[in-house]
């Protein structure tokens, strides 16, 4: 029995009467002598009982059956947890046990914070309510539990169980889905490794999704030892537990697993960008992959590998030492992974130019309000500004001095005294802190006054005559670089240099010369120096043979004279443009002999004034005179025996005819025959037939023509002598009629 409990015994004897009873525990008298004696139990309790009766003083029976009373404490109930947690979600299932001493004696009161728990729709008990079950887990179920046991038909109750305290959340549990490594982009031959954790309670099992397709994968770890192009793929993954009712949570993240084919090649940067730096510079290198993360970097020179291993490496005061080739390439921390080298970037570093003070305006000396341009020079960039100096001090920006966008040309507008001095200038990099050294000087000297420019004349004749060579020439007395510009009569010349030279004047170029020398917007002008051009006298040709020489020499005189000069001439003779070397004389002789071609005449006269020559006269032309000479003769001969002969026909053909009827009349018989039958008869009279054809008398008369115009035009200046002359002067018009040919007299 349990402590508590009331247990009465009772002692009787069934023969007679008048008994009296004594009790026994254990072999431990009791006090009390009543047939029945009640005993509340307590642990003390617990023995042997027996007893036995007394009659008087010498009755007394034999000890009765002895009865072992055991007395228990009250078990206190054990509270146990059939499912496997206590934290539980909402819909999930819940079962606790109230367990007893392992015997079916009990049932059993569930209380929740001290209310006791009555089924209802979702609470539920087994017979005894040793069992409680939540079929469908909400708010209202969470608490501290703990029960009570009851000895079925006794009054006997348990203390309450230690709790179970029942935690209910109000939403489900979230999901988180790892990567490790955790790079979004990898690479063939790389592992990774999936993880699904829950944050609460326990007893979960996992599920793996990818591509929203179930993979066949236990626990909560997915490892992919070798990735491939075919693990490439969104994952996710869910919580589970419990079988025949069981919770499953929402899936977790998606993570994005991207598998690339090819390896990747990191990107390598230099800051600043240049193909040249210079001594002194910081420059900075940087190695990129921009394909996934979770890179460590090789740096090499040269080939050579260098103590670096983070995305970037600075180089600070490079040197020389520095040039070389850089490149890089990429592992991965965690698993190794490698990628290809980088491009190569060559680096040279370079000694800071010193800068070049250059003229651009081509002089140094300069005079007042005259223009200056002077630039500074950086190996041929546009990456440097400037900044000049004069005698050490930085000239800057005013009314005379500009300087353009980078100045790197200082321009002086109109030059002054306060200009003078040694420039020089330095350079800075444009975004970059390098600055060059002073350049060596460039001395800008200033004039006081204006130079002087002096026109000279050669030779110094104020009256020059057509033909003359003159010569100008223009002096400036300092400085260089200088551009001329010569006039005359205020009209600019086409005529570049310092010298100006008229070859062969002509009266056109009569008039007042002057030069001005100017070199940018600069000039100066000379004095004038004036000239005259005369017309230079003109030399003629005169032929001294007459007409009534024509029967007695065959050789002509020419006659050589200066128009309108009562000076004193010398004269030169020139045959086909060629001089001839006789005496200097006025008269010349052509003969047959000295001149068989018959050639072209010129003539001019010489002296030692001024003009010390003449021009040169029309050209005279022999040939045609000599032959109309002999011409002429010819024909005078023929025609004086031609009309002798013509009148002894006709006195003979008078004495002879007969008259006669018309009928019978002959045919009058040509007396006369043309030009062109005597030409072609065998016996003509014309004994110059062997020296004279038509083809060549029309070829000299044309040329005769054109030279010298027509017969009577040579032969006007000739004296007339005689009847004869003018007679044959006239037969010699007519024979030229007709472009100069012979004709009959019969038309």
């Amino acid at each position: 029995m349990y402590v508590g409990e009331t247990v009465n015994f009772t002692c009787k004897v069934h023969v007679s009467s008048g008994w009296k009873y004594e009790w026994y525990r254990d072999g431990n008298k009791l006090p009390d002598t009543n047939e029945t004696i009640s005993i509340h139990l307590g642990i003390s309790e617990k023995g042997e009982y027996w007893c036995k009766a007394t009659r008087g003083e010498t009755t007394s029976t034999n000890i009765s059956e002895k009865i072992q009373q055991d007395v228990l404490g009250i078990p206190v109930p054990s509270l146990k947890l059939v499912t496997s947690w206590l934290d539980v979600f909402p819909t999930e299932r819940v079962k606790l046990s109230c367990v007893m001493d392992g015997t079916s004696d009990w049932t059993y009161t569930w209380y929740r914070e001290g209310q006791q728990v009555l089924a209802d729709g979702t609470v539920s008990f087994d017979s005894n309510g040793a069992t409680l079950s939540i079929s469908s887990a909400s708010a209202a179920h969470a608490g501290q539990y703990n029960c009570k046991g009851h000895l079925k038909d006794r009054s006997v109750s348990s203390n309450s169980s230690s709790g179970l305290t029942v935690k209910v959340y109000d939403k489900k549990p979230t999901v988180i889905l790892t990567q490790d490594p955790e790079y979004k982009v990898m690479f063939p031959g790389e592992s990774v490794s999936f993880g699904c954790h829950i944050n609460v309670s326990t007893g979960w099992e996992y599920l793996w999704y990818k591509d929203s397709n179930q993979l066949t994968v236990s626990g909560n770890k997915y490892p992919i030892s070798l990735v491939g192009i075919t693990n490439s793929g969104s994952y996710t993954c869910k919580a589970k537990r419990g079988s025949d009712q069981a919770f499953i949570t929402d899936s977790s993240q998606a993570v994005r697993l991207e598998v690339e084919g090819n390896k990747p090649k990191p990107s390598m940067t230099q800051q600043p960008d240049v193909n040249k730096v210079y001594t002194g510079e910081s420059v900075s290198f940087k190695c990129e992959v921009k394909l996934s993360s979770g890179w460590l970097y090789l740096w090499y020179k040269d080939g050579t590998p260098l103590p670096i291993n983070s995305s970037s490496f600075n180089i600070h005061n490079a040197t020389s030492s520095n040039s070389g080739t850089y490149k890089c390439m990429a592992i991965r921390d965690k698993t190794t992974y490698s990628t290809e080298h980088s491009d190569s970037r060559i680096l040279r570093v370079s000694e800071i130019p010193v800068p070049s003070v250059k003229l651009v305006t081509p002089w140094l000396d300069v005079f007042p309000t005259e223009r200056v341009k002077l630039s500074c020079v950086m190996n041929g960039t546009s990456d440097w500004t400037y900044t000049w100096y004069r005698d050490g001090q930085q000239v800057l920006a005013d009314g005379t001095v500009i300087f353009d966008s980078d100045a790197a040309t200082l321009s002086i507008s109109s030059a002054a005294a306060s200009h003078r001095g040694q420039y020089s200038c330095s350079g800075k990099l444009k975004s970059r802190s390098v600055s060059s050294t002073f350049s060596s000087v460039q001395t800008l000297g200033v004039y006081d006054t204006k130079p002087r420019v002096t026109l000279m004349q050669n030779p110094m004749h104020n009256v020059m005559h057509t033909g003359d060579s003159v010569s100008f020439s223009c002096h400036i007395n300092v400085s260089s670089g200088w551009e001329y510009l010569w006039y005359r009569d205020d009209n600019q010349l086409v005529v570049s240099g310092n010298n100006h030279t008229i070859s062969s004047v002509l009266r056109t170029n009569t008039g007042s010369y002057h030069c001005k020398v100017k070199r940018g917007i600069y000039a100066v002008q000379s004095q004038a120096v004036k000239l005259d051009i005369e017309e230079r006298p003109l030399a003629y040709i005169t032929l001294l043979t007459g007409w009534s020489e024509v029967f007695s020499t065959d050789s002509l005189v020419l006659r050589c004279r200066v128009l309108e000069s009562q000076d004193i001439w010398n004269y030169t003779w020139f045959k086909e443009g060629h001089p001839i070397n006789f005496s200097l004389s006025e008269k010349h002789t052509v003969t047959p002999e000295n001149d068989p071609e018959q050639s072209l005449y010129t003539c001019k006269g010489i002296r030692t004034g001024r003009p010390s020559y003449s021009k040169t006269s029309d050209s005279f032309h022999t040939k045609n005179l000599l032959l109309k000479r002999r011409v002429l003769l010819s024909i005078s001969g023929f025609i004086f025996f031609a009309i002798i002969a013509i009148f002894i026909g006709c006195i003979f053909l008078r004495f002879i005819r007969k008259p006669g009827n018309g009928e019978d009349k002959p045919e009058e018989t040509e007396l006369f025959l043309t030009m062109a039958q005597l030409k072609d008869r065998d016996d003509a009279l014309c004994p110059l037939v062997q020296y004279i054809t038509d083809a060549e008398l029309n070829a000299s008369s044309k040329k005769e023509a054109d030279e010298n115009g027509t017969i009577s035009d040579e032969t006007t200046p000739l004296p007339i002598s005689s009847q004869e002359d003018q007679a044959v002067t006239s037969e010699s018009h007519d024979t030229t009629e007709n472009n100069g040919g012979l004709v009959s007299f019969k038309q």
